[in-house]
């Protein structure tokens, strides 16, 4: 019996957040209708970050209004404080609202004051009114970035991290995703943690989310498989990182390639309900859309696996 997984596509939210230049809603809305296409069953689509901070996503409600809202696909919004959820609500009751919210802490205190300009305490009572503003109407996906280390501060407890995700679990979270927002997790890590979270959580999702700014995120991917997780982030054409306006990054800063991720576990024998030739057509959407080539190796190289060699 081969192994399913679950991968997020995250080009239109985590991706396009890095980008200098607004992406038009069409646009946008096309992408999306490509992912879902494509055999993705969950798909990040926008934020309610204030415009003001992240302008790539002033037009959510637009976004999520455009989208074919179809069974067994979840589309989901990131959502940093209470008032972003209220907009969510209030797009959700003139039902073009998003299945998903993220709700956003960090497992460091300079990270939290960085990215979310306030401290960890304030941002966990940030959470718990926004659990209760939800209400209970969306699939909650409780975020801890800079789970592996932090750009500020350095290494991270990963005690600390779990006790992050131990507080998702008890307000309802139906997930927890981990982020590794500056690519310095090792495979020794994530198995480490992964494994830990897994003895402490048995059967609750937690979501695996690297990026490749130090080329291990394949490899980082891998360890989770192998410690149990079965949910991945990932972004076409491996874009994203932290917003345009805010830098904590260096390097190529985007997400695991989704083209080279899928490929791969295709390879493995994993079954990701992707469909191949819908995925190579969408990461060629995903470059058109941006107007330059993008970092898929598999892209380049061919999205059928061949076990030939020269």
């Amino acid at each position: 019996m081969t192994d399913t997984v679950t991968i997020c596509e995250c080009f239109a939210r985590d991706g396009l957040q890095h980008e200098p230049t607004f992406v038009p809603t069409t646009t946008k809305i096309a992408l999306l209708e490509t992912f879902a296409d494509a055999g993705f069953r969950r798909i990040e689509a926008t934020s309610y970050s204030h415009p003001k901070w992240v302008p790539a996503f002033a037009d959510a409600g637009e976004v999520l209004a455009g989208v074919t809202h179809r069974p067994g696909v979840a589309f989901k919004a990131t959502c940093p404080n209470p008032r972003a959820v209220e907009r969510a609500m209030s797009d959700l009751d003139r039902g073009v609202g998003a299945e998903e919210l993220s709700l956003l802490v960090s497992a460091s205190e300079s990270h939290t004051q960085k990215n979310l300009r306030t401290t960890r305490a304030q941002q966990w009572e940030r959470v718990e009114e926004m659990v209760a503003l939800a209400d209970g109407r969306f699939r909650l996906v409780g975020v801890v970035s800079v789970a592996f280390g932090c750009p500020f501060e350095g290494r991270v407890d990963p005690g600390r991290v779990a006790e992050d995700v131990a507080r998702f679990a008890d307000l309802g979270a139906d997930a927890v995703t981990l982020g590794d927002t500056t690519g310095v997790a090792t495979p020794a890590a994530v198995a480490a943690l992964f494994n830990r979270l897994d003895r402490a959580h048995p059967g609750f999702a937690v979501i695996s989310h690297f990026h490749n700014t130090r080329g291990t995120a394949i490899a980082n991917a891998v360890a989770a498989l192998e410690a149990g997780c079965r949910h991945f982030d990932s972004a076409l054409g491996g874009v994203g990182g932290h917003p345009s306006k805010i830098g904590y990054g260096a390097g190529l800063t985007g997400n695991v390639c989704t083209e080279d991720l899928v490929c791969l576990f295709d390879a493995m024998g994993v079954d990701t309900g992707i469909d191949l030739d819908a995925l190579a057509a969408a990461s060629r959407a995903c470059e058109e859309a941006l107007g330059r080539p993008l970092h898929s190796m598999v892209a380049r190289a061919g999205f059928r696996h061949s076990a030939s060699a020269a």
